[in-house]
């Protein structure tokens, strides 16, 4: 069995749009592992069709049975994590190993204040006399 872990160089998890992400990869176990891929990506969850997109990728070649690497990524400007009545945003990191496609998922928050955004928190918007108010 192979053992996957994603650790982060700080013990927050929540980071400002523009700001660096870095840490380490550790896996074990496993000798018959040709690669792992570090996915920084965002998905959906809600009502309706779930969606993602992997904003960056990096390879690990040609790993050792037992091994650490480190990583850094660039936070991206947008989408911010959130959390709405009807979907919500998360943002992770995601190692898989190759051919087993064994996976771990770590999830981060990314926004102004290194905080979600709560779309039941925006204001109304006043438009032509109706008060609509956003992620309603």
């Amino acid at each position: 069995m192979t053992e996957l872990r994603i650790e982060l160089s700080r013990d927050c998890a929540a980071f400002e749009p523009g700001e660096e992400l870095s840490g380490s990869v550790t896996w074990s176990g496993e000798s018959t592992i040709r690669s792992l891929e570090l996915r920084l990506f965002w998905f959906t969850r809600g009502k309706g069709i779930e969606d993602a997109g992997v904003v960056e990728k990096l390879a690990f070649e040609q790993p050792l049975p037992t091994e650490t690497r480190a990583f850094r990524f660039k936070v991206p400007q947008a989408p911010y994590s959130c959390t709405g009545t009807l979907v919500s945003i998360t943002w992770a990191l995601e190692l898989i190993t190759y051919p087993s496609k064994a996976v771990t998922r770590r999830e981060i928050e990314i926004g102004p204040g290194k905080r979600s955004v709560s779309l039941e928190s925006l204001p109304a918007i006043k438009t032509g006399g109706l008060s609509v108010r956003v992620g309603r």
